[in-house]
């Protein structure tokens, strides 16, 4: 009998001790470091690569042989819609800074890397969170991951060959009047092609943070849907300002954000259900 109830102690494995406060915030650090890490390398790979990221990439939506600006320009003609083709346009960029090139080149190194390196931040935050989650959580959770990564790189991919050009043609082509040129400085060139391409990225993940808010109690089915003519209102306003003044160029824009509502309407519904039957349960 002794032997049998010593053999089980030694069976059973020992309690997780809770971690204290300094012991997360080490796990945090070591959690952040691999990311910085992961950002800096991407980074320097991004500075190595200057002709490829700033010729073929940063620069490219502003002429007229970019693919979405003859891809518009060809959809204008089919239609007989002259407003669609934006292809018309190419910006000339200078420098007025002494510094600004080399500064420039080393911000959007930053942003490139950020941007390329950002799954596996994401995947590094979920490593944090996951020791608090519950085993059923945890099985969820790996999903939203890579969920929220493909969301916000989609994001960025709309952004640039959409979104970005359409801007970049509506501001580079606005005069108040034919006295007044537009001399596009590089700095706010490019200042422009990062805030739209990171800020929709992040509108992107509006399905993800919809997900955790309805788990948390905080938003309802009922609440998206009651408010939903006004997300209308503002996406048509949204689009209406970066776009040409036709309603083509605005239903492309409008279509997939209004579309991203809709499926953060459904999946608020699937997960207020089940937390409802989990509270009646």
């Amino acid at each position: 009998m002794h032997e049998e109830i010593s053999n089980k102690k030694k069976n059973e494995t020992p309690p997780e001790k809770e971690m204290s406060f300094w012991n997360h915030l080490e796990e945090l650090r070591k959690h952040i470091f691999r990311s910085l890490a992961a950002v800096l390398v991407f980074s320097i790979l991004a500075f190595i690569g200057k002709k490829f990221i700033f010729d073929v990439i940063i620069l490219a939506p502003k002429d007229s042989g970019f693919i979405t600006n003859r891809l518009l320009c060809k959809l204008g003609e089919l239609l007989s819609v002259d407003a669609l083709c934006i292809g018309k346009l190419s910006l000339s960029i200078q420098n007025i800074n002494m510094s600004g090139q080399f500064m420039m080149h080393l911000y959007v190194s930053m942003v490139a890397g950020l941007i390329i390196a950002a799954p596996y931040v994401i995947f590094e935050m979920w490593r944090f969170i996951m020791p608090a989650l519950h085993p059923n959580e945890k099985k969820h959770s790996k999903g939203a991951v890579a969920a929220s990564s493909l969301l916000f790189i989609c994001g960025v991919l709309f952004a640039y060959y959409l979104i970005l050009p359409l801007t970049i043609n509506f501001l580079g082509s606005y005069q108040i009047s034919p006295d007044v040129p537009n001399q596009i400085q590089l700095n706010s060139y490019i200042s422009t092609v990062v805030s739209v391409t990171i800020a929709v990225g992040i509108v992107f993940e509006l399905p993800i943070l919809i997900y955790f808010l309805t788990k948390v109690g905080v938003v309802t089915p009922a609440f998206l849907k009651k408010y939903r003519k006004y997300m209308f209102v503002i996406v048509l306003v949204l689009s209406a300002i970066i776009t040409p003044p036709d309603v083509f160029s605005q239903i492309l824009v409008c279509i997939p954000l209004i579309g991203l509502y809709e499926i953060s309407i459904k999946i608020s519904q699937r997960v207020y259900k089940k937390r409802e039957a989990e509270l009646a349960g």
